[in-house]
């Protein structure tokens, strides 16, 4: 599958950037450490393997998937081989007090990399999904923060979003506190960060989902109206890659992209995903027209198409890297754009917050309690609740 293609893309991002910095890359790797948490999914298995590929002397992996841990070593050993150095996976939930065994023990890391994060707005359909939400990509954020701080870690890099940009949902929301955090903790280790597009075909994306209905002759969906910047695995990788070993301390890295150039169409990419497959598209006009025709239409060289309104809760109808008032650097690299993060925070009120949570989820808590506390902690955070949700559609 031709992915450049479907994403009408001219150019592989970051590569100049991490050309021009391969000499002082290759040295920094293959003399550290580095420990890689939520490392067996999409962006941080393409990170491993850009750290991997550049003989490290040790390599560890966190994942709570051992599916996706098995998967990540038989793509490494039948792609890229063998290291001098120490490569192992750990099938471990980072919130577990065996992780915090298995930190205490063999915690002695250069760089710590967290890309464990619940990162679907739909997290938020329940209170009980949104609580674990904030449990991975908030508590679980300070836990391995603080862990590192404790064993000298040189540098933290973990994930946000550009839905922590302005947020309308409570995942982007989730992401803009956990910077707060970051703010808060700055001043004890370095600390780097990015915010991207979407990754392309990721597991669990609308773009992936569309060659899991390929498979089982199902329809494929996608959104009216609704633009989107992407990039690749590997570039996702690379941009990690690079903000965890170039980006000083308090600095978030983005891709350099044109709203008039880069934002796409989520129903023009379906359109071109289609045709890339030896499709014609066929739109249908309902779901129920679209899931009569999905068995049948493949016989013609066709395959049922299904464009749906966009109503659902939290979607955000364009993406942003920064926010107005944010430091950007944008003449320091050729494909990447910097902020230099100053986010105000209270720390009275960070504790508090963490005080809550703690409170919630010991006595019980509704949807609003969480909404209300992230108002605390945000106060210009506008949450779009339509009472609709991505689980009610196809």
């Amino acid at each position: 599958m031709n992915i450049s293609a479907i994403l009408n893309k001219d150019k592989n991002l970051f590569y100049s950037d991490l050309k021009n910095n391969i000499d002082y890359l290759e040295e920094i790797i293959q003399n550290s450490s580095f420990l890689v948490l939520g490392g067996a999914g999409t962006i941080g298995s393409a990170t491993v393997k850009e750290i991997f590929k550049r003989n490290p002397k040790k390599l560890h992996v966190v994942d709570i998937s051992e599916n996706n841990l098995a998967e990540l070593v038989r793509d490494i050993r039948s792609s890229l081989g063998y290291i001098d150095g120490e490569f192992k996976t750990f099938a471990l939930d980072i919130g577990s007090d065996i992780y915090d065994k298995f930190f205490d023990e063999i915690g002695n890391y250069d760089y710590v990399l967290n890309f464990s994060a619940l990162k679907h707005v739909r997290s938020e359909k329940d209170k009980y999904t949104l609580m674990r939400m904030i449990e991975v990509n908030i508590l679980n954020t300070v836990k391995t923060l603080e862990q590192s701080i404790s064993k000298k870690v040189k540098k933290y890099f973990c994930v946000s979003t550009d839905k922590a940009s302005n947020p309308v949902n409570m995942m982007g929301a989730s992401k803009r506190i956990m910077e707060l955090f970051l703010m808060k903790y700055a001043k004890d280790i370095d600390i780097s960060t990015a915010r991207f597009a979407n990754v392309a075909f990721s597991d669990g994306s609308l773009l992936h989902s569309w060659i899991l209905r390929m498979q089982k002759k199902q329809p494929i969906v996608a959104p009216k109206g609704i633009r989107r910047y992407f990039i690749t695995q590997e570039e996702a990788g690379i941009l990690c890659l690079l903000s965890t070993l170039l980006g000083e301390n308090k600095e978030l890295f983005f891709p350099k992209l044109s709203p008039e150039k880069d934002l796409l169409e989520l129903t023009e990419i379906a359109l071109r995903f289609v045709k890339s497959q030896g499709y014609e598209p066929y739109i249908c006009k309902t779901e129920e027209e679209a899931r009569k025709l999905a068995p049948i239409l493949p016989k013609e060289k066709k395959w049922a198409v299904y464009f749906s309104e966009s109503d659902t809760t939290g979607e955000k109808d364009y993406e942003e890297f920064f926010t107005e008032g944010e430091e950007v650097i944008l003449d320091k690299f050729e494909d990447i754009g910097i902020v230099k993060l100053n986010l105000p925070f209270e720390e009275r009120k960070l504790e508090q917050f963490l005080e809550q949570i703690k409170k919630l989820r010991k006595n019980g808590w509704e949807k609003t309690d969480l909404v209300e506390l992230f108002n605390f902690l945000l106060p210009n955070f506008m949450h779009k609740e339509t009472g609709k949700y991505l689980d009610e559609k196809m």
